[in-house]
């Protein structure tokens, strides 16, 4: 008996990875930057829609220096780019399209993913556009130092290939919704990739788009996004179990000065719960700055008040 396409099912693993690009495919662009070192070809990038109004996603490193941008899609059109602004600290960088009614993408949410979960990297590896490669979650709560040196926390990492041209092209669920931008991969190893979260990358491009840049203010201080223990949770009457592990402060920075040390778990600052790394980055507005901030943290199975004082970020 002959069996045509059409009769033929595609498994559940399949179906989702297929629908995944169904629904975000269109919305990816093939970056090129022209800058004075690379007249002739141009440097090559990914990037994602995410407003029909032209507004793309991409990586701070793709179009940095560059003198000119392109933008093409899959469907053919290409289109000239202006920069709306960029943020070197955690890669991400927005893009204007000289155009309307595109195709855009829908953002998902890098807090819920989970490890283990299945993910889709679309982009432009090597100048093959579209293309599609599959993967899991390996973890969460990944540091990634950027090529400002400032360390990019709660990246995800993923064992979908990229290759470069990947870089700035989505990292998508199951769903067809953007979890994250594809910004690296360790070129020593094979299967470890990393991608900023769509969270952080969201917030970002809100303030590029209202500001042109990012202030902020600092802590000076490295840690990372984990989950507390229920009991310990329930003893906090805390509604999340999300919380902020430091496993670093810098010599009289704002964190050291303020007496947090290695191994403290900062629960709230300013009177907000610090859910996570990105919780706090968004926290940590220019506006305070300057300013005596109360912090709660944990330390020993006690928690205990300090004061902070941010200091301005650039």
């Amino acid at each position: 008996m002959q069996h045509t396409v059409s009769d033929e099912f595609l498994d559940p693993y399949s179906e989702c990875i297929a629908r995944s690009v169904e629904r975000v495919g269109p919305a990816v662009a093939s970056i090129t930057a022209i800058s004075p070192k690379n007249r002739r070809g141009g440097g090559q990038g990914s990037g994602v829609l995410y407003a029909p109004d032209g507004y793309l996603l991409t990586n701070s490193h793709v179009v940095a220096g560059a003198e000119k941008l392109e933008a093409s899609l899959p469907d053919g059109r290409s289109f000239a780019a202006s920069l709306v602004g960029d943020d070197p600290a955690t890669d991400i960088a927005v893009l204007r399209l000289s155009a309307n009614s595109l195709p855009h993408a829908r953002f998902g949410s890098s807090a819920k993913l989970r490890v283990g979960q299945l993910v889709v990297a679309i982009g432009n590896p090597l100048g093959y556009q579209a293309t599609v490669t599959a993967g899991i979650v390996s973890a969460l709560g990944r540091s990634l130092r950027a090529q400002s040196g400032r360390l990019i926390e709660s990246v995800i990492q993923t064992d979908a290939p990229l290759n470069p041209g990947n870089s700035g092209g989505p990292l998508v669920d199951a769903n067809g919704r953007v979890v994250g931008i594809n910004t690296a991969m360790a070129g020593w190893a094979q299967g470890i990739c990393f991608a900023i979260g769509i969270d952080t990358a969201s917030d970002v491009a809100q303030q590029l788009m209202r500001n042109g840049r990012v202030r902020r203010s600092r802590l000076k201080l490295a840690g990372q996004t984990i989950t507390l223990d229920r009991r310990v949770q329930r003893a906090l009457d805390r509604a999340s179990a999300g919380a902020v592990l430091v496993f670093d402060a810098d010599a009289n920075g704002p964190a050291a000065n303020a007496g947090l040390m290695k191994g403290d778990v900062l629960l709230e600052f300013a009177g907000e719960p610090v859910t996570g790394v990105d919780a706090l980055h968004r926290l940590l507005t220019a506006e305070r700055a300057g300013k005596h901030v109360p912090v709660w943290i944990l330390r020993a199975s006690k928690t205990l008040e300090l004061e902070i004082v941010p200091e301005a970020d650039g």
